[in-house]
């Protein structure tokens, strides 16, 4: 298959150009971005010289259109939604990886990410391509909604308990911590290094754009809604992301029969590994991966479940979750192209 990347000067784009090069299935045939049209990528990153010496252009659709068959979109929010309709007409597949896409209701798209909303019908067909929960309605998909990298690692790690009825869906508590890859390329004082390095702070408290993404999937995996308090904080690493999840229990169990449970439901699912008893994950165990690691606790004093989920927020969190989205919708095997162990130490 051929297939091309819009945006792809941007940590996601690179990322994916990196995991499509070494697929067996796939050309990239066609890279683009707006603000770095003209030049080569490897004079972006002057790591792929010698590996990728591909020229990145402006944007024209037909021309994109006549040299592939799926494009990908690691655009900023906002952009996708303009520009996806036009391929979707041409009879393109669509992988997008910013929040256009993502939530059902285009009104709350607006309030939350402060941009204008995709068409509806556009918004009801895209797919939510978290593979291990929507895998069904991803195959035959030809508009795939990415996930957002805390989103990926929340989901993963809530939906054994929400989908068996282990925990309420109510007082849900998200800790999560990210390397500072999420906040993208584009240089701004809050990802500069004297301000990162040797510190770490919280940001965007409450008004995350991903709280009502997380929200959307929580009501459809238990069935009632209700709000989550998600608290975000940025961590003085480039890779990562680190949730820990604070839920109540509806029942009366122990860690053991919990991570039974875990094990059971991610038992055909390549991607995610349970960690045994009283071992935690942590984000250097998945770095560079398309792996989500999740570790358990039982708090019997307090009755809660607590939840440590990690993931790559640049691989299992954006690029390696498009691909994997990408083999599901040609029915290739899930893991082709993403097997390779995370890099350590």
């Amino acid at each position: 298959m051929n297939v091309g990347i819009i945006g792809a000067n941007g940590y996601s784009g690179v990322e994916l150009i990196r995991l499509l090069h070494q697929h067996p299935f796939v050309q990239l045939k066609y890279l683009a971005s707006h603000s770095s049209s003209g030049k080569l990528i490897s004079e972006q990153y002057p790591h792929l010289q010698g590996i990728i010496e591909d020229r990145i252009g402006e944007l024209d659709i037909n021309e994109a259109a006549s040299k592939i068959e799926l494009m990908f979109f690691a655009t900023p929010s906002g952009v996708s939604k303009d520009l996806i309709p036009a391929f979707l007409e041409k009879g393109i597949t669509c992988i997008d990886l910013s929040g256009d896409f993502r939530l059902k209701d285009g009104t709350i798209y607006e309030k939350w990410y402060k941009n204008a909303k995709a068409s509806d019908e556009n918004l009801q067909n895209a797919t939510y391509g978290l593979p291990e929960i929507f895998r069904e309605e991803i195959i035959g998909s030809t508009l795939i909604a990415n996930p957002g990298c805390y989103p990926t690692a929340t989901l993963l790690g809530l939906a054994p308990a929400l989908n068996n009825g282990l925990i309420s869906g109510e007082n849900i508590v998200i800790d999560g911590k990210s390397g500072v890859s999420g906040a993208g390329r584009k240089a701004s004082l809050g990802t500069h290094y004297g301000e990162i390095n040797e510190n770490m702070k919280a940001y965007k408290l409450g008004s995350h754009q991903h709280i009502p993404e997380i929200e959307q999937i929580i009501s459809h995996l238990s069935g009632t809604d209700h709000p989550i308090t998600f608290s975000t904080h940025l961590v003085p690493m480039t890779r990562g992301i680190l949730c820990t999840i604070y839920a109540d229990l509806k029942i009366d169990t122990t860690t053991g029969e919990l991570l039974t449970q875990y094990e059971e439901y991610y038992q055909n699912n390549f991607f995610v590994r349970i960690r045994p008893l009283d071992v935690w994950p942590a984000t250097k165990e998945v770095l560079g991966s398309n792996y989500c690691d999740i570790g358990l606790k039982v708090e019997e004093r307090t009755n809660k479940l607590i939840i440590v989920s990690v993931i790559d927020n640049v691989v299992k969190g954006a690029a390696g979750q498009a691909v994997q989205n990408m083999n599901l919708l040609n029915g290739w095997a899930e893991e082709t192209g993403l097997t390779f162990s995370p890099v350590y130490p």
